[in-house]
């Protein structure tokens, strides 16, 4: 076994990862047993036993990485990052179809300032961290992009980054069509590509564009040479609306209008029909998979849904774990057990599909989705050493078993010990190395209040709650 075809002339490399077993997920897929990675100038220049690696590069620096099991990192192919994460569990878990949208997700976005989008954004990021997401793709509704930028790049984390993209009559960042495709050039100009954070194309989508809107982005992305972003279809609303508008589904207005490609990447598509699946198919559209937003909104994926069968059949789907309306966490090892799951209960087949399937989801199938795939999303020579190492002495991993099981089935992202993005080192021990945590708690709790008010809204609460934090009253039984 040898993957060292990059060496250096001095034998040393910046850090080689050492010790642990490693789920390459390379061409091959192998699994290497004290296995080691070198890392060099951010980039990963061997792959190898552990042996090989200290003999190829002895005196380098080690991170040990004994009884730990050490993937590529996660991405996230969909993240709303603003407005609903500094109202984390506030909005009911059971209102009536849009209304966490257009009763919760938009007044808080409308009331953010850009401080809030900052730290919003810090404690998106921070968090998806500490599970192991190395790449996070936000969704399309920043409403001001320089401190959530800033954040991300003092976080550390990889990011491609979009602004409010529609232009219908009212709503937070609208604007006429030609002005809303100026801000996505200029959010384009001041974020380039080739750094860690970067900027996208990213529209609302749905029925919430003009065909001009729609054409004319498809054109910036593909003339940019940047990817694009945009919802359709997690319910049959959208398809009703296109239907009524142009007579034909979405997926087929949108084939006919020339917005479908390689630089396209859709999030949710779960109201498909077989054609809408061919066009994904046969155009190399990309899908972004968020199936706990559907399950948790009600949105019928398990009866609806084609993911596994588009994954199955070649198509880039990668997971997404939404906004917190949808789903409170950001751990996409938790999306990939319930996408594995999903499918094996919808076809009532357990053999369609495995924890294999939901790792490739959540690693190359990801990066493949996000235009990544040459620079993250497996362990492999030339690609940015971005790497997670996962305890494997935590009780989610005792006894040991089936690795690629493991993680999915039992571990998700609860074990993670270390993150590397690009060779640094920004999660140590469970903690973020660029943040201060308990900071970030602090300064959370106390903007959330400030938000909500803005917005005019107010935790619900349906059983009666005793606040004993009160300080000053008599104990009970005292009174005089």
């Amino acid at each position: 076994m040898n993957d060292m075809t990059v060496t250096t002339n001095s034998g040393i490399v910046d850090l080689i990862v050492t010790g642990g077993d490693l789920l390459t997920m390379d061409e091959q897929r192998r699994i290497i047993l004290n296995g080691a990675v070198a890392i060099a100038g951010g980039k990963i220049v061997a792959v190898d036993t552990a042996e090989a690696i200290r003999l190829a590069f002895p005196a380098s620096p080690e991170l040990d990485a004994t009884d730990c099991v050490v993937t590529p990192g996660f991405v996230n192919t969909h993240q709303h990052i603003t407005g609903d994460p500094l109202a984390r569990s506030c909005a009911p878990d059971d209102m009536p179809p849009g209304a966490s949208i257009f009763e919760w997700a938009v007044p808080l976005n409308d009331a953010h300032g850009p401080d809030d989008d900052g730290l919003a954004a810090t404690l998106t990021l921070v968090d998806s961290l500490l599970n192991g997401v190395t790449t996070v793709i936000e969704a399309g509704t920043i409403g001001h992009l320089a401190p959530v930028a800033a954040a991300a790049r003092q976080i550390g984390i990889r990011a491609g980054l979009g602004v409010w993209g529609w232009d219908i009559e009212y709503g937070p960042f609208t604007a006429p069509t030609a002005e809303t495709l100026a801000r996505q050039a200029a959010t384009l100009d001041v974020l380039p590509t080739g750094g860690l954070v970067e900027g996208w194309v990213t529209l609302v989508g749905h029925d919430l564009a003009s065909d001009a809107l729609l054409t004319g982005a498809a054109e910036l992305s593909r003339s940019r040479g940047v990817r694009m972003t945009m919802h359709i279809s997690p319910t049959s609303n959208d398809v009703d609306a296109y239907l009524k508008r142009t007579g034909v589904r979405p997926l087929v207005h949108l084939q006919r209008l020339g917005v479908l490609g390689s630089h396209l990447l859709l999030a949710h598509a779960v109201w498909l029909d077989d054609e809408e699946v061919d066009l994904v198919t046969s155009t190399g559209t990309s899908i972004a998979y968020c199936p706990w937003a559907y399950l948790h909104h009600g949105q019928g994926v398990a009866r609806m849904g084609k993911h596994m069968d588009m994954h199955r059949a070649g198509v880039a789907v990668g997971l997404g774990c939404d906004a917190p309306n949808a789903n409170d966490g950001v751990d996409i090892l938790d999306a990939a057990r319930l996408a594995v799951g999903i499918a094996k209960d919808a076809t009532i087949d357990p053999t369609c599909c495995s924890a294999y399937d939901g790792l490739e989801m959540a690693t190359i199938g990801g990066a493949t989705a996000a235009g990544l795939e040459h620079r993250t999303g497996s362990l492999t020579i030339g690609k940015a050493a971005d790497l997670v190492i996962h305890d494997a002495t935590a009780p989610q991993w005792r006894p040991r078993g089936n690795p690629v099981q493991q993680l999915i089935w039992a571990a998700q992202g609860r074990t993670v010990r270390d993150v590397l993005v690009a060779g640094r080192r920004v999660v140590c021990d469970g903690r973020c190395t660029t943040v201060d945590e308990d900071d970030l708690s602090r300064q959370a709790a106390r903007r959330q209040v400030a938000v909500l008010s803005r917005a005019r809204l107010t935790i619900p609460q349906r059983w009666p709650v005793i606040d004993g934090r009160m300080t000053g009253r008599v104990p009970a039984g005292t009174e005089s």
